[in-house]
């Protein structure tokens, strides 16, 4: 069997990361149509847009789709073309698995936490509002004082739809994979209408789930602490997108790093894989980032498209050359200036040579 997947290789190291994840996933034997399409900046001059509409019909057509790295400007520019693919392809559930590998510099070992992030609301909906526009001045004037008048404004909205989605999607989750427990985090003491909401509808599902998937609550602010002195306690958690976000970079530095933290967008019959790191602009070309998290995120696509023999053979080739410490990035060395570190294509043909 054959599948069609589009490919988007992203800017910055984005382009040299996917082709050597692509040969990685080429080497497992299953047999994948590649739909190559771009966009980041390095398309905005000839499209108009750094999202060309040709990408999302092609990962609307095919169902499934790797990315690598897209750059995103701070404070200024265009907004996420990471946070635009999830919602015009309506992927509202961000899975970023956190696992520690023998052989990654780490303090921990034994770490198999998952994060189950909502997408599509929160403060990452773009509901905002600049300075002294009528709708900022609308809301200030509404707020009684609490706003001071030199404000800009986010709105933080919460749904029981998407919040029921998420957490039933973080339980089920949680089944399919052996899943002892889910924990909800959010800051429901101090926002008590949208965060109390999420912990509301969190316990409605989770009375669904009794007998089969434990449930337990935690702070965001306590959940940090937690992850850090903890994080054996810990399995699957689920949270709106905020947390979410800061959450999933911390347990990726429980694990060694952004460079072994793959990520995974599900909607309801489209998913898209790709890495939890940018795009590192300043490294572009130089063939020296470490691959390890787009090559697991093609892992995760595997499973995700039931090639489950062929993902754990990748998974284990990766482990193996992990473990080695022979050849890998400069990152997964002891000494960051280890001569004998190696490229991004050489570990790639390393992982290929263990398959």
């Amino acid at each position: 069997m054959s599948y069609n997947v589009t490919l988007i290789p992203g800017d910055g190291i984005g382009p040299e990361l996917t082709a050597s994840a692509r040969r990685v996933i080429e080497a497992t034997g299953v047999k994948i149509n590649w739909e190559v399409h771009d966009a980041g900046v390095d398309v905005i001059e000839k499209y108009g847009t750094p999202l060309p509409e040709h990408v999302l019909e092609s990962i609307r057509r095919n169902k499934v789709a790797l990315k690598g790295p897209i750059t995103t400007p701070i404070g200024t520019g265009f907004r996420s073309v990471n946070v635009a693919l999830r919602h015009a392809l309506n992927l509202f559930a961000c899975v970023r698995p956190c696992k520690t590998y023998p052989g990654v510099r780490s303090r921990y070992d034994n770490i198999d936490v998952v994060m189950v992030r909502e997408n599509s609301e929160d403060l990452y909906a773009g509901v905002e509002y600049d300075l002294d526009t009528p709708e900022t001045k609308q809301i200030i004037a509404l707020a009684n004082g609490k706003i001071r008048p030199d404000s800009a404004i986010s709105i933080k909205p919460l749904s029981i739809t998407g919040c029921r989605r998420i957490v039933k999607f973080a339980f089920d989750y949680a089944v399919a994979n052996n899943r002892q427990k889910v924990t909800a985090v959010s800051k429901a003491n101090i926002m008590k209408y949208t965060d109390g909401l999420f912990y509301r509808v969190a316990r409605e599902v989770a009375e669904e789930y009794k007998g089969k998937v434990a449930y337990d609550e935690v702070l965001v602010d306590a959940m940090c602490m937690q992850l850090v002195q903890y994080p054996e306690n810990y399995d699957v958690m689920v949270m709106p997108n905020l947390y979410g976000d800061i959450l999933s970079d911390l347990s990726a530095g429980l694990v060694g790093g952004l460079g072994v933290a793959p990520g995974a967008n599900i909607g309801d019959g489209v998913a898209l894989f790709e890495p939890t790191h940018g795009s590192a602009p300043k490294y572009k070309g130089k063939n020296k980032v470490n691959p390890t998290a787009l090559i697991l995120s093609g892992m995760l696509m595997l499973r995700h498209l039931g090639e489950k023999e062929a993902a754990d053979r990748l998974e284990k080739a990766i482990a193996a050359v992990i473990a080695e410490g022979k050849n890998v990035t400069y990152d997964m060395k002891v000494d960051r200036s280890d001569p004998t570190a190696v490229g991004t294509k050489e570990m790639a043909e390393a992982i290929i040579a263990k398959l």
